[in-house]
């Protein structure tokens, strides 16, 4: 069984993500075999408040090249989690 750290990888920090931050929507880039409700479940056990809504998003890797040599970004994927009026916010993105 994954434990809330396993499908919890790193917040997501950008202007769009702060902006959502403020009408309690929050990014988080997870892993990428995680469902939305083992994602709902790692946000409420990590952070101890109640999950309304989970959209999730695939991305694939981009191409990079570095001269002759060709390769790509790892792929990735990110949920965007709302969470209820009646709780609290979650501290991490408060400071930023």
């Amino acid at each position: 069984m994954k434990t809330a750290y396993d499908v919890l990888i790193k917040p997501v920090i950008s202007e769009k993500s702060m902006d959502d931050a403020a009408s309690r929507k929050y990014t988080f880039k997870v892993a990428k075999d995680a469902t939305k409700n083992e994602i709902k479940a790692a946000v409420e056990e990590a952070f101890g408040v109640e999950v309304v809504k989970v959209n999730t998003a695939n991305f694939g890797g981009k191409l990079k090249r570095q001269g002759m040599n060709v390769g790509y970004t790892s792929d990735y994927k990110k949920a965007i989690v709302t969470v209820s009026e009646n709780s609290k916010t979650i501290e991490f993105f408060e400071g930023l």
